[in-house]
């Protein structure tokens, strides 16, 4: 059974839709979408420096139109995703890009939705100084009572060994201080605010607002939530989690048990691939894994899918 995901914010690297703009129809596409949402993730893709796409209103929609242009490489429709793909799931911000690959949004909305996301983010994240940090190693059962003692949130779950953490500039920076007893390392990461934590809570509400004008439909395929790991048949009970999920932890560690429970065999990252890949590579044994992340990886991607088991029997929503 294939899996397919889509990474989170911090995936992205100055310049790395060079090599996907090679592809018919992929700078229309882009340059359309660029229009539609004010932004010129052209440019951004190729030219822009690793400041200026750190900028969460600038990364959101980067991260889901690169989702996007490279699973539809794969998997043009919902429906050709649904014959081949057993489950599908987005870290953070992937999950919009899940949510139109899964058929529940469209392309289009999915753009216009995340773009309304990485602009409210960035305003909630101005109010404060905030910020996260991965740590690496460490038992839960430390580590989760320690940020409770720091005033910092674990905003994502992501097992295999990794939490990361949000909260304040003071509270990460007594956290690079003060790391839990086993964890190896802490790694202040590179975004510009305490995603999924209650310093998001103004963003709820501007998402609430923007997804009154959709009408979603019912996954295609399998889709998991980061709220719990469950997979969730009705698309407006997806569209209410990915309002919410916002400023609530993600519990990628649950997915991950979900992949398990489906009889994962095989797993594909959208682009800019790697992070959930390598999750993945210690969480799931066994599973093969597959990143995209330049278009040479498609071939080696498409072999992968002809050849996981059971994928047509899984692909099923119920």
């Amino acid at each position: 059974m294939l899996v397919l995901v889509a990474p989170g914010q911090g995936a992205q690297t100055p310049g790395f839709l060079i090599p996907w703009l090679d592809l018919p129809g992929v700078e229309d596409q882009l340059r359309e979408w660029s229009e539609a949402i004010d932004l010129d993730l052209v440019h951004y893709g190729t030219k822009a420096t690793e400041d200026e796409i750190r900028d969460t209103a600038v990364a959101q929609p980067l991260l889901v139109a690169s989702a996007l242009i490279s699973a539809r490489q794969l998997f043009p429709t919902p429906e050709a995703l649904a014959s081949q793909v057993g489950a599908t799931a987005g870290h953070s911000v992937g999950e919009l890009a899940a949510a139109a690959l899964a058929g529940t949004i469209t392309d289009a909305e999915a753009m216009a939705l995340v773009r309304r996301r990485g602009l409210a983010m960035a305003e909630a994240a101005a109010v404060t100084e905030t910020g996260m940090a991965a740590l690496l190693g460490g038992d839960e059962d430390v580590v989760l009572p320690h940020l409770e003692k720091l005033g910092l949130t674990p905003a994502n779950v992501n097992g295999a060994g990794q939490i990361v953490a949000a909260g304040t500039a003071e509270q990460i920076a007594a956290l690079v201080a003060d790391k839990p007893e086993g964890t190896r390392r802490v790694v202040p990461l590179k975004v510009a605010g305490a995603f999924h934590t209650h310093h998001m809570a103004p963003a709820v509400s501007a998402l609430e607002a923007a997804v009154t004008e959709l009408s979603p439909a019912d996954p295609c395929t399998r889709y998991v939530s980061n709220k719990d790991g469950q997979v969730v048949t009705s698309g407006q009970d997806v569209v209410r989690r990915l309002v919410g999920q916002v400023a609530n932890p993600v519990r990628w560690d649950r997915c991950t048990e979900t992949f398990k429970e489906l009889g994962a065999t095989a797993l594909v990252e959208a682009a800019p691939g790697g992070t959930l890949t390598g999750l993945a590579k210690r969480a799931l044994p066994g599973v093969k894994t597959l990143a995209l992340k330049t278009p040479d990886d498609l071939d080696a991607a498409r072999e992968l899918i002809a050849t996981a088991a059971d994928a047509a029997p899984a692909a099923s929503a119920e």
